[in-house]
């Protein structure tokens, strides 16, 4: 990326965000992100559940921006799939159990280009 696209994609994120931010109140999204803060919170699922977005999105922030490919890394998104699909079943959301099992496949597949030659 060059310094102009990354300048238009900040600006352009921080703009929109700050309207769906104030559509939904600032109050709740304090509130929302100062849940990560409290002991409550950290159930087994939610745990897994924010491991599995790390693992993620250390994943795909290097890959579609920066074109770099961190494959080994898919070993952890294997894991945190599967077991985010156990959590979904704790907090019942179906879109969770689907997200993961495609994320699931995606793992296999990147997996099997670098290990299978």
């Amino acid at each position: 990326m060059i310094i102009n696209q990354i300048i238009f994609a900040n600006i352009t994120a921080l703009v929109l965000l700050f309207f769906v931010y104030k559509h939904t109140g600032f109050k709740k999204i304090k509130f929302c992100y100062s849940m990560f803060f409290t002991k409550k919170y950290w159930t087994n699922y939610n745990t897994v559940e924010f491991l599995s977005w790390t693992a993620k999105v250390v994943i795909i922030i290097p890959g579609l921006v920066f074109g770099v490919s961190l494959w080994w890394l898919f070993f952890l998104t294997l894991a945190t799939s599967l077991a985010l699909i156990w959590a979904s079943n704790k907090k019942l959301l179906p879109t969770l159990v689907g997200f993961n099992t495609i994320w699931t496949w995606i793992s296999c597949m990147v997996l099997a280009q670098h290990i299978i030659k």
